[in-house]
């Protein structure tokens, strides 16, 4: 820490944005001890396919939910470092909407700590999920795209943004129940045809009710993406495709 960001601190104390306590000199991370350690865990079981939470099993079981079992995904895994609750869910809030961009860090760390290891061997890149070019620069950022320049290093894979593209606008998915959901994002992205033959790992920051990333997963099926798989810091119990 510089002399200046010291003496900076002893007069505007840097507050943790989901509680404001005050944090301490030398900090690591925007956000206090108290509330990283009140991240919930991520559903444990889950199911092999989309994450989802399952009944209790024995350990070494590796099963599927009813609904993947009935109408499959078009992504191969779905991995999520936490649940979409408490502290996380301000932290989130406070990095995609008050422009908090220093929370990507803490926050793929955290990815990568929980989700690193289960992440299938043979991935070929990072595709973050795309914004629209309008809402990007009201913005000033892609949230997605942060967290997949962040988690590159530690998983050792490239980040390929442009693989990934939106075809058209859609509304915020925040304002719209599951099926609409559905309806606001078909045929939204399309995908390069730099994708074939690759396993890629879709990025994004919450799997709400797997909408958005399952359509991105089509668009790049489409293009002959080998395989696709999900990573997201957080999910929402429940979700419907």
């Amino acid at each position: 820490m510089s002399w200046a960001t010291a003496a900076l601190d002893l007069v505007f104390p840097a507050l943790c944005p989901v509680c404001e306590a005050p944090l301490g000199a030398g900090r690591r991370d925007p956000l206090c001890g108290a509330c990283w350690s009140a991240i919930p865990a991520p559903p444990s079981p889950a199911c092999a396919r989309c994450g989802s939470p399952l009944p209790a099993l024995e350990p070494a079981v590796a099963a599927v939910c009813g609904a993947c079992l009935v109408e499959p995904p078009p992504y191969a895994w779905a991995l999520a470092a936490a649940r979409y609750a408490g502290p996380l869910r301000e932290a989130l809030h406070a990095f995609k909407f008050h422009g908090r961009r220093a929370l990507a860090r803490p926050l793929a760390a955290l990815i990568v700590e929980r989700c690193g290891a289960a992440v299938p061997a043979g991935v070929d890149a990072l595709v973050p999920v795309p914004l629209a070019a309008a809402r990007e620069r009201e913005r000033g950022f892609n949230q997605a795209t942060l967290l997949a320049e962040r988690l590159a290093p530690a998983l050792g894979l490239p980040v390929r943004a442009r693989w990934l593209a939106r075809a058209r606008p859609t509304r915020p998915q925040s304002d719209l129940g599951a099926d609409e959901r559905r309806g606001n994002v078909r045929g939204a992205f399309s995908a390069r045809p730099d994708v074939a033959g690759r396993h890629v790992a879709i990025v994004d920051d919450v799997l709400t009710t797997g909408a958005t990333v399952a359509e991105c997963a089509r668009a790049l099926a489409g293009r002959g993406a080998r395989a696709v798989g999900v990573l997201t810091v957080a999910r929402v119990d429940g979700l419907t495709l």
